[in-house]
């Protein structure tokens, strides 16, 4: 690096010094710091328009509030969101006929019969229908009774059998039925009842009776039993919480 001889540094000196002596020079000056202001910076400019000098401000002040709606936005999502909710009980669409029970808490021991269930078992309780037999006529179909047994490969299965209204047991029987249906187009004259005993509706309170249709055939199913824990693939057997 070459070194400047004393001339020339005596050349540039001269030239700054007459440079800071102009109208609207600037220069940087330390800035003192103040021990009652947080924020401060490291150097600050000055102008020098007829050679005084005038400070720019060192700090904005700004009050608390200023600083809570300048610097703190509003978040939206922190709006409390009104929920509306309904005292309203809703309307069950299976109801006990005769003999309701209850559970070891207390709780009704219900189930649900769905609709496609429902329109099937009135399709067949039907006195009217063409496809009822003349046996059939003469002790008509009234319910499907479902029985749950020990068996099957997980342990317990259940059975389904449609039945007549003689063989109802007061005493021991459960009936549940379904709504009347809401659609005008339905006519039949059917009823869709279902009953259980004691011990099987105990097995299968929570429980909705369905009727699908599928490859292998139509038929009632059971689904989405609370109480079981697993199921086999045929739909008739499953197993139960302890």
């Amino acid at each position: 690096m070459r070194k400047m001889s004393q001339p020339t540094i005596s050349l540039w000196a001269s030239r700054a010094a007459r440079k800071q002596s102009l109208p609207g020079a600037l220069h940087a000056q330390p800035c003192q710091y103040r021990r009652l202001h947080t924020s401060h910076l490291g150097t600050r400019i000055v102008a020098n328009p007829r050679g005084q000098q005038h400070a720019l401000p060192t700090s904005r002040q700004c009050t608390s509030s200023t600083r809570s709606r300048n610097y703190l936005p509003q978040n939206p999502w922190q709006t409390k969101q009104r929920v509306a909710f309904t005292t309203t009980a809703q309307k069950k669409a299976t109801a006990v006929l005769t003999n309701p029970r209850v559970d070891d808490d207390g709780n009704p021991m219900l189930i649900e019969i769905s609709q496609r269930a429902a329109k099937r078992l009135r399709d067949i309780t039907d006195p009217a229908s063409t496809s009822v037999s003349t046996t059939l006529k003469e002790n008509p179909y009234n319910h499907l009774r479902i029985t749950v047994t020990s068996g099957g490969c997980h342990g317990f299965q259940y059975l389904m059998s449609l039945e007549s209204s003689s063989k109802i047991d007061a005493e021991e029987d459960t009936v549940f039925e379904a709504e009347p249906p809401t659609d005008p187009s339905e006519t039949t004259k059917g009823e869709a009842k279902v009953v259980m005993d004691g011990p099987s509706l105990e097995l299968l309170s929570g429980s909705t009776v369905d009727f699908t249709t599928e490859l292998i055939g139509s038929q009632f199913k059971i689904v989405d039993n609370p109480r079981a824990t697993s199921n086999c693939g045929c739909g008739t057997s499953f197993d139960v919480k302890d």
